[in-house]
């Protein structure tokens, strides 16, 4: 008894095309060890799959004839994914981290946090500073502007402006990115 397993697996950019799905009639065919077998019927390619008990897997559909493989597709599979994996553990997710502060914050605090921006910046994260005004300190913007001026210059050993001051709703926002470690 042969088993077959025909399924279609849909990467990011193409579907790959298995055994008895292969519907070409001349496909060219490369060999379980990389060896180029030639042009042949794709049934004939099937066969030579099935006898080396691998699967004949069509690697590109839009080449004059389709180039199809033989290979174990399980053990393809697995190392595609552990790839993925590997690459997904190796890179850096940047976070965007935020620091909220009143128009009228105290000398200590606004040490602190400035303290904690530098902390966010060294550790490879953007940092959003925001100043939020209460009640009638909206009045005021220009205290705010002076706030994100004086937490700038305090920050520009670890980071650059990204994006200047500007408004949004009751706050002033400013965002700061690390700089490059080079």
């Amino acid at each position: 008894m042969i088993l077959r397993r025909c399924f279609t697996i849909s990467t990011k950019e193409k579907e790959l095309e298995i055994n008895e799905e292969i519907r070409d009639k001349e496909i060219r065919l490369i060999g379980a060890d990389g060896a180029q077998v030639g042009i042949i019927s794709a049934k004939e390619a099937l066969k030579l799959a099935e006898e080396s008990e691998l699967d004949l897997v069509k690697i590109s559909p839009n080449a004059v004839p389709p180039v199809c493989r033989i290979m174990d597709y399980g053990k393809y599979l697995f190392e595609q994914s552990k790839r993925e994996k590997e690459a997904r553990k190796n890179q850096k997710v940047v976070e965007v981290k935020e620091i909220r502060m009143f128009s009228s914050i105290d000398t200590h605090d606004f040490e602190t946090k400035v303290n904690q921006a530098a902390k966010f910046l060294q550790g490879g994260d953007k940092i959003k500073v925001s100043v939020r005004f209460k009640k009638r300190a909206i009045a005021h913007p220009h205290l705010g502007e002076e706030l994100l001026e004086r937490f700038k210059e305090a920050c520009i050993e670890f980071g650059v402006v990204d994006k200047p001051i500007k408004s949004e709703g009751r706050a002033l926002v400013m965002f700061i990115t690390p700089k490059s470690s080079k």
